[in-house]
């Protein structure tokens, strides 16, 4: 990545179609939109338990989307980032499947993460409750392993088989998946579920020091491949400040919900308070492909949070009423998915489907500090999609909607997303202004206004949040409408 211009993140088939009709809408539809793009799990099958983060083999493209050569051409026009999914692969991967019928005569015997490999002499039920999980249930499933009984290390489904990465064999695994990324010319490599990579006796196995040293041990195998790394983690605040120093990139996942406090509460102090200590080496989202994340901000035992219990449990309520309860259908027992720490909603309808709401929350996204991420359905001011989720019975799917070339073209029409998308040309025409000095300006709790600056350039900005009014400066031109900023193609 060498420009902070904003990026898309979508699902090839679920926009586009394929690789090809990505290609296509990148470049006519969304031309000077976007400077990069983050193409959620293209592998094979695309369709498997977690929408293709259950790879069954990571290094091919399913085909029905193309292959690496269509990844490639993306690539020779954008940036390109691909998930490695470090922590699991699908159980009806070739490498599992053998390992189950020949147990210690196979190959990737050592592969797998057992019980016993992490707890040799049994594992007490206090060590068992110290484990952090992403959902309830204990993380073990029962398989088969040439006629004996084993008990497999599955931290998000039965279906997703953690890696032992101790283990040469998972090591050269992942290897093999960052050669095929670096032969397609992929520039930045998302480490997926990365929290959850270390298992040791005693911990939590979730985000322990031993996942550090992993951490940077696989990054400095990016780099060799000249691809930066960004490392995906849910946590305390405090985790992704400590987290980031010893990373390329990290999510600003407590952006999300903090914007969303603001504009349903008219109160910027907590996201003031957030801009004030974030990282800058950061990228940003308001929406991705899982759910809106609540756990970035909340309190955690005797840490206080970004936003209080009190706070946040009125968030989590206003952003159901804001969807008319759509939310609550997809969220936490109402969903097979049961993530502990997101509501599933798209960010259109946690702002109850107000089109200045909307804007403004994305003005501010790209305004902050980081590289800005914008996700499909966020782009497109997506609903809620009910049916999909009916159709699925997976929470997060109320989030994953399918567009033909029809309905992409009546959202790409409405006012609300055509704003959005002349904001974002500005942003990425402007893109090196946003690499200078950022900072604070004083104003008042329901008002937040910020500064950037580099030795010619000048941007001053003030959103009222109780007024939903805002007025952009940038080189003494002044922007305090979505109509503002027009599009003309001549100037990208």
């Amino acid at each position: 990545m060498t420009k902070n211009q904003p990026q898309l993140i979508t699902y090839v088939d679920r926009l586009a179609g394929d690789l090809a009709g990505l290609r296509s809408v990148l470049n006519n539809e969304l031309a000077g939109v976007f400077g990069g793009v983050h193409l959620l799990p293209f592998f094979d099958p695309i369709d498997g338990a977690d929408a293709g983060f259950d790879p069954a083999d990571h290094t091919a493209v399913d085909p029905r989307l193309g292959d690496w050569g269509g990844v490639g051409a993306i690539g020779a026009d954008f940036a390109v980032m691909a998930d490695l999914i470090v922590n699991h692969v699908s159980s009806a991967s070739p490498q599992f499947q053998n390992w189950r019928e020949l147990g210690s005569a196979s190959p990737y015997d050592g592969m797998f993460l057992t019980l016993d490999s992490v707890f040799p002499d049994g594992a007490t039920e206090e060590e068992l409750e110290q484990i952090y999980r992403p959902r309830p249930g204990a993380p073990f499933t029962t398989f088969d392993v040439a006629g004996e009984q084993r008990q497999v290390w599955t931290t998000f489904t039965s279906d997703q088989i953690d890696l032992d990465m101790n283990s040469r064999v998972a090591w050269a695994y992942l290897l093999t998946v960052l050669d095929r990324f670096a032969e397609a010319g992929v520039n930045l490599v998302r480490l997926d579920a990365v929290g959850y990579a270390i298992k040791k006796p005693g911990t939590s196995s979730f985000m322990i020091p031993e996942t550090f040293d992993f951490i940077e041990r696989i990054a400095a195998e990016a780099r060799q491949r000249n691809m930066v790394v960004l490392v995906e983690i849910h946590s305390h605040h405090r985790f992704q400040i400590d987290i980031a120093r010893q990373v390329d990139l990290v999510y600003d996942f407590a952006l999300p919900p903090l914007v969303l406090h603001a504009l349903h509460t008219a109160d910027a102090e907590p996201l003031k308070t957030w801009l004030g200590m974030a990282p800058r080496n950061c990228v940003t989202v308001l929406d991705t492909h899982d759910g809106i994340g609540i756990v970035d901000v909340a309190p955690e035992g005797d840490q206080a949070g970004l936003l209080t219990a009190e706070q946040v449990d009125a968030l989590v309520e206003n952003m159901h009423d804001a969807s008319e309860g759509r939310s609550r259908q997809a969220t936490g027992a109402a969903a097979s998915n049961l993530d502990l720490y997101q509501v599933n909603c798209t960010f259109f309808e946690a702002l109850g489907s107000d089109d200045t709401a909307h804007f403004l929350a994305r003005l501010i996204q790209i305004l902050c500090p980081g590289v800005p991420q914008v996700y499909y359905a966020g782009l497109l001011a997506a609903a809620n999609d009910m049916e999909l989720l009916a159709h699925t019975g997976v929470g997060r799917d109320i989030n994953r909607p399918y567009y033909d070339d029809t309905s992409l073209a009546d959202a790409l029409a409405r006012p609300v997303v055509q704003h959005t998308l002349n904001l974002l040309r500005w942003r990425s025409l402007n893109h090196g202004v946003f690499d200078g000095q950022f900072e604070l300006i004083d104003s008042p709790t329901t008002e937040l206004a910020l500064r950037w600056s580099t030795d010619d350039r000048h941007l001053e900005a003030r959103i009222d949040l109780t007024a939903r009014s805002f007025r952009v400066e940038l080189d003494g031109e002044t922007y305090t409408s979505p109509e503002s900023w027009p599009y003309d193609s001549q100037s990208m």
